[in-house]
């Protein structure tokens, strides 16, 4: 049986003008190290090859201690909806936005890893009341992942992301949402499979911008695209992931230097973006530099560098081989993503896939980077799950 609404309490996100100050005394105090010795002009990809520069970081740096405005994303959040509540021991921050319409399905969109929230900030007005009438509306549920944001940081190891997701289904019980549909990338993806997964009884149907096939897939009988696909994440697995391996092992380690130097919690998670949004050179090409210090500062003023990295030690490789997926499932695979799956290894694991779509741009943080083509995706993606359930 749900809990009663009582359980789940009203929050509003409201940082002391002292940790402000604090954060911007201690990015002017910065030290910096020397230049990369990769040596190129913009936009010439290779600026990168050690990761994110020194110039663009110093230009990222001023912009956050003069002129980015933390109390706008504040005053976002709070006119959205914001609420907490415990699940198993452990608060829960999300954000809750109710639609206007009668006909709407209730949403669940999980984040992921370097993302939060503010991943989704942009699109909540229009799932939530669509301009357009014959487009589905969703009441939208955004919940904190455990250790990320508001929610609180785990004290024990076992919140992975089984879980998790089982948190997220009492958590929509608790909002009178019996049955819902559910929506993710990256963690949220895999979190999003394993709601699809384990409990059809009360998932409506996904979206996903991150399907993971069972392992030990052949090519054969792949198309050339698709193989590219199968080279492409391997080369990601082997070469580009020291990120994941790091905090997957020792998340504790650089958990000291995300939590105690905002300039090195920004590298961190700046370098992300760039490397994995559809762009050329920088990622404020496609996502403006305020919406990536919004996720920054939001990690930085929760202290939850270390507390989130720990979602890789409790998950990484964790999804269950046998996990399979009966309920309806649209599935996107997003061209500069690092992780993409061939249509003929996904239907191993997801067995009803009602719309399969490879959009011609857009990266890792799709609701950023192209927002109205996300938001029109997972509208037409929805629209196909919930027709498979009449």
């Amino acid at each position: 049986m749900p809990r009663p609404a009582s359980d789940v309490q009203a929050f509003e996100a409201h940082a002391t003008d002292a940790d402000l100050d604090e954060l911007r005394a201690r990015l002017a105090a910065a030290r910096l190290p020397e230049a990369e010795t990769v040596h190129h002009a913009a936009p010439d990809p290779r600026r990168w090859d050690q990761g994110v520069p020194l110039v663009d970081l110093v230009d990222v740096v001023n912009y956050w201690r003069t002129e980015y405005d933390w109390r706008s994303f504040e005053r976002r959040l709070d006119r959205i909806g914001q609420f907490r509540t415990t699940i198993d021991g452990l608060g829960i921050h999300f954000l809750h936005r109710r639609s206007a319409r009668a006909d709407a399905t209730p949403l669940l969109l999980t984040h992921g890893w370097p993302g939060s929230i503010a991943e989704f900030v942009d699109v909540v007005d229009e799932l939530a009341d669509p301009k357009d009438a014959g487009a589905p509306a969703f009441h939208v549920v955004i919940p904190s992942l455990p250790g990320f944001g508001y929610s609180d940081k785990p004290a024990t190891t076992g919140w992975g992301t089984e879980k998790i997701a089982a948190a997220w289904v009492e958590l929509m019980g608790r909002l009178g949402y019996g049955k819902f549909a559910a929506h993710g990338g990256d963690w949220g993806g895999n979190i999003t499979t394993v709601l699809g997964g384990r409990f059809p009884a009360h998932v409506l149907g996904i979206h996903t911008t991150f399907a993971q096939a069972p392992p030990g897939l052949t090519t054969e009988g792949l198309t050339a695209i698709e193989r590219k696909w199968t080279e492409e994440t391997h080369d990601f697995w082997h070469h580009r992931a020291a990120y994941a391996k790091q905090q997957a092992t020792r998340p504790q380690t650089i958990g000291y230097s995300l939590v105690d130097s905002p300039v090195g919690l920004l590298a961190w998670i700046l370098d992300k973006f760039a490397e994995w949004s559809d762009t050329e050179d920088s990622p404020f090409e496609t996502i403006s530099m305020d919406r990536v210090l919004d996720d920054v500062t939001l990690y930085w003023l929760t202290r939850t560098g270390a507390s989130s990295a720990r979602i890789y030690y409790e998950s990484h490789n964790s999804l269950d081989p046998e996990l399979r997926v009966d309920v309806p499932a649209a599935i996107s695979m997003y061209p500069r993503d690092i992780e993409k799956c061939p249509r003929p290894w996904a239907q191993q694991r997801y067995r009803q896939i009602v719309r399969w779509r490879s959009p011609e741009t857009g990266g890792h943080f799709p609701s950023l980077e192209v927002p109205e083509y996300f938001v029109k995706d997972l509208q037409e993606g929805l629209a196909a799950v919930l027709a498979a359930n009449r």
